[in-house]
């Protein structure tokens, strides 16, 4: 069973922004060191430090997971085609990146400022929040969890969970 275009195109914006740092069309270990740069300046852990010592492991732990899981054909990327067939073990780690205050809820800064770090608008990410939050203060892990299995699984493009990478359109 092959998934909807939109579904195709949601999946596609996850690969792009968050995972393909380098735009080179595949996913590599070299992806995951440019985000555990990005993501340890962003929030201010130097080397050494205990937090910037987590990411790299909880990082490459995604890394390898992901390439085991979708990289079919054992090159050491993982392509759009093996990126579409697998996904939704890695929403406690999205969770926990953008609870920067880690106190069990992303408010709408918090979600701004992740979001916006890849480039993304911070104006569109605060209104995808407004969205995904559908009038709440915060979001907390369970119901990030119900909004990422909808981001994944929901063809209804009004559907609050296609809102939790921060874009407002597809």
């Amino acid at each position: 069973m092959s998934i909807s275009e939109f579904r195709k195109k949601k999946l596609l914006y996850v690969f792009n922004v968050f995972f393909d740092v380098n735009q080179s069309g595949e996913i590599d270990r070299k992806d995951f060191e440019m985000a555990v740069e990005k993501i340890c300046e962003l929030r201010g852990w130097p080397v050494g430090n205990s937090r910037n010592t987590e990411t790299h492991e909880s990082m490459f732990k995604i890394w390898e997971g992901l390439r085991a899981k979708a990289d079919k054909d054992n090159d050491g990327q993982v392509s759009v085609e093996e990126w579409c067939k697998m996904w939704d073990e890695y929403m406690n780690f999205m969770f926990d990146l953008e609870d920067a205050s880690n106190d069990g809820g992303i408010d709408a800064e918090e979600f701004s400022i992740v979001c916006s770090s890849y480039g993304l608008d911070q104006q569109e990410c605060r209104d995808a929040f407004g969205k995904m939050a559908q009038g709440s203060e915060e979001v907390d892990r369970e119901q990030f969890s119900k909004l990422w299995r909808e981001y994944f699984s929901s063809d209804d493009p009004a559907s609050p969970g296609n809102f939790i990478f921060g874009k407002t359109s597809f």
